[in-house]
């Protein structure tokens, strides 16, 4: 099975850990990353974005060790929209979280439109972090938690 996943992932955490043990689960793995013109477009809020270079090389040597344990192949392409490589053919399923659901609905409408199959939905829950609140590369950014989730020292209730 061909697998599509996309995301910006800066800076990786588990919960993007959690996406990619799926998608290996599932196959060999293509990974859109976003572009530098494209990853200040699907921040919710803004903030700086290291560079599509730094992120790539990152990103390639944390799939490496997924790849290698469940003996699979992965790419990692540029992704210059938000639709971006699903929507061409030789790809069967699209791992997904919460936030990027809509995307994969959308999608498979542009699929369907230009006559290919629907990709299979695999949608993937948030990994909590230690305040039962969502793991998310914002919270890393602002210092909240580090990316397994722990609450920082100056958020950790009774460390002062």
């Amino acid at each position: 099975m061909k697998v599509a996943l996309g995301g910006t992932f800066d800076p990786i955490h588990d919960g993007h850990r959690a996406l990619f043990e799926r998608a290996f689960e599932l196959g060999d793995v293509t990974v859109g990353l976003t572009s530098d013109e494209l990853a200040p477009e699907t921040r919710h809020e803004p903030r700086r974005v290291r560079p599509f270079e730094e992120r790539r090389a990152t990103l390639e040597a944390e799939l490496e060790s997924f790849a290698t344990a469940a003996d699979r192949e992965f790419a990692v392409r540029a992704l210059e929209e938000p639709t971006g490589i699903a929507t061409e053919p030789g790809f069967d399923a699209i791992v997904v979280s919460p936030d990027t659901h809509d995307g994969a609905e959308r999608i498979n409408e542009i699929r369907t439109e230009r006559g290919l199959d629907p990709l299979q939905v695999e949608l993937v829950d948030y990994v909590p972090a230690e305040d039962g609140e969502r793991i998310s590369s914002t919270r890393i950014v602002r210092g909240e938690i580090d990316a397994h989730g722990n609450l920082t020292p100056e958020r950790t209730p009774g460390t002062e």
